[in-house]
């Protein structure tokens, strides 16, 4: 990688981390600069605009999403051990307030009465993880440790349920408490769906 997609990509991942911690709504130019101490017509050169930077950080945040909850997930034995990898490395990022997976929750209701390219780039993400959830969960019918006529869609939004919730509990609740009820309710989950 070059000195200059060293820089940023550093760049991005301050982006989302700031983005996370102001909304993505407001992550402009400016407040990056303010965030990074480089200066607005060096971070104006990489961008030019407000809707591309917003733009690349989320796409930064759906490759460091990728890379440490999908990707790890899918390494794993097929069926129902891919599947728990998948919700103990969500769960764990969700509940350490990862910036790369929380910002999606909070952009989509950011921008969810919104038009134009973010909040259409939001849905699709959205989209992708959610047929993520439903390949990962297939793999687990297909090797006999789900039911034949569960619906891996179905499955892709309970889990999904419990993992938003998971990130309301958190700021009322404790990491304690959230946790113990996330697992529950992923237990529960899969005992509904388990042949």
């Amino acid at each position: 990688m070059s000195k200059g997609a060293e820089t940023k990509s550093a760049i991005l991942h301050h982006g989302v981390e700031t983005a996370y911690r102001v909304g993505l709504g407001r992550l402009t130019i400016g407040e990056l600069a303010r965030s990074t101490g480089l200066s607005k017509s060096g971070l104006y050169a990489h961008f030019g605009s407000i809707q591309s930077l917003q733009l690349e950080v989320l796409g930064r945040a759906r490759e460091e999403f990728t890379d440490s909850v999908i990707r790890p997930a899918v390494a794993a034995p097929r069926g129902e051990p891919r599947v728990r990898e998948l919700f103990a490395r969500w769960a764990d990022r969700g509940l350490r307030r990862a910036p790369g997976c929380c910002l999606f929750v909070k952009a989509i209701t950011e921008f969810e009465e919104q038009s134009g390219p973010v909040h259409d780039q939001l849905i699709q993400d959205h989209r992708d993880l959610y047929d993520s959830i439903a390949q990962i969960f297939r793999t687990g019918i297909t090797e006999g440790h789900f039911r034949d006529d569960a619906d891996p869609m179905q499955f892709a939004f309970a889990l999904d349920g419990v993992m938003f919730a998971g990130y309301h509990w958190l700021p009322v609740y404790g990491a304690t408490e959230t946790e113990a009820r996330s697992r529950r309710a992923f237990e529960a989950l899969l005992d509904a769906v388990r042949s």
